[in-house]
């Protein structure tokens, strides 16, 4: 790609992050789906403006910015709020999971889907958008006890749901004669890697970090960490997300000197995030929405009623309060690269359905990704108003 032409790719992609900045702070509509939108429009399904070379970025920035999400969520997980939530993040993310794969999965069997592929869509339908969950809770502005236990929850439910899928997989291949046992091997491996190398990032990045200058890590200390876990990652195909997460957790409960252990990330993310979704935007294909047909509204709506049953009965089990209960399950329905991650395994390994379920995943993942983050920026809002006493804040 010629270097005026990759320059002014990235100054009009930049600003149009600031626009649609902009446009959700007036209007207090999600920037993630503005910012979706606007790659809608631009990209292959729109007018198709953006260079095809600007598209190979994508790899590289959703990597990077997914590792820095997966670090501030793992910061969200110190002593004090687990010590105070811990126990109903663990009940209200196992709940949600096994609520999402149990009535989505049944659900479509009893339309007359086969079981096994009913399980490996039962499965995909639990992973969440760490991303673009993580985006609404800053762009409310919401702080306390709700918006800390929504970013624990994100922290460990693909967790949870790539544990789900493998298993599924495994049973869906007795079911039909083809051994998978393979596949839960892998995701044991994946999440134990991921957690192990999180730790060796983690640990002496805790000790060394934030020594140059007094209590505050610099940000290219910071984004060396980012980058170096990324990289170890990929390259032990372990989990990113994960091994974040974990580094994450570990700096922030064991830097003692620290002051602000990840404000350089904070500060470093958003241009970041800003490409990845105006490029995830220009990905879409809203044509798939077309070849859904009935089986897609079934799991989209199925998926949307296991979200809220789930996340209320987590939450009834884990001891909250009425009003955060019917909120859980609707502020995490975002929905992206990870179930994306979990169909293209689950097509190579049961081909014989492998059209259904990528063209599916892909289709309901746009409905996600797009409605995901209102929805999320709703719960927020809703939750925030009752708790003050205040009528709810006006917008979805």
């Amino acid at each position: 790609m010629r270097l005026d032409l990759t320059l002014l790719t990235l100054g009009i992609l930049f600003l149009v992050g600031l626009a649609a900045d902009e446009i959700g702070r007036r209007t207090r509509l999600p920037r993630v789906t503005l910012l979706l939108l606007a790659g809608v429009v631009a990209g292959r399904s729109g007018l198709d403006l953006v260079p095809a070379e600007a598209e190979a970025w994508y790899e590289f920035l959703s990597v990077s910015a997914l590792t820095m999400v997966a670090f501030l969520l793992g910061s969200a997980l110190t002593r004090q709020n687990l010590a105070a939530h811990g126990t109903e993040i663990v009940v209200i993310s196992i709940s949600i999971v096994l609520v999402t794969l149990l009535v989505v999965a049944g659900g479509l069997a009893l339309i007359g889907v086969p079981l096994g592929l009913a399980l490996l869509l039962g499965a995909i339908a639990t992973a969440t958008a760490p991303a673009a969950t993580e985006d609404a809770i800053r762009q409310s502005g919401m702080t306390g006890a709700f918006p800390d236990k929504l970013r624990g929850i994100v922290a460990v439910d693909d967790a949870w749901g790539l544990l789900a899928f493998s298993l599924m997989a495994v049973a869906a291949g007795e079911l039909y004669g083809n051994g998978h046992e393979g596949v839960l091997q892998d995701a044991l491996r994946e999440i134990g890697g991921a957690l192990l190398l999180g730790a060796f990032i983690g640990v002496p990045g805790a000790m060394l970090t934030g020594r140059i200058k007094p209590g505050e890590p610099l940000q290219t200390e910071a984004l060396g960490l980012v980058f170096l876990t990324a990289g170890l990652a990929i390259w032990l195909e372990v989990s990113y997300l994960l091994a974040g997460m974990t580094a994450g957790m570990l700096i922030v409960n064991f830097a003692r000197h620290h002051r602000q252990a990840f404000h350089e990330i904070e500060n470093a993310r958003w241009p970041f995030m800003v490409l990845f979704f105006l490029l995830a935007g220009v990905s879409l294909e809203l044509g798939h929405l077309a070849t859904m047909g009935g089986l897609g509204l079934a799991y989209l709506a199925l998926r949307i009623a296991a979200r809220i049953i789930g996340g209320w009965i987590g939450a009834r089990l884990g001891g909250e309060s009425a009003v955060e209960r019917p909120w859980f399950g609707i502020a995490l329905l975002p929905q992206a690269g990870v179930a994306i991650g979990m169909a293209l395994v689950a097509a190579e390994s049961f081909p014989d359905w492998g059209d259904t379920i990528i063209t599916l995943t892909i289709g309901t993942t746009v409905v996600f990704e797009l409605l995901g983050p209102p929805a999320t920026l709703f719960a927020l809002r809703r939750v925030a108003g009752k708790e003050s006493g205040q009528p709810p804040a006006k917008g979805p």
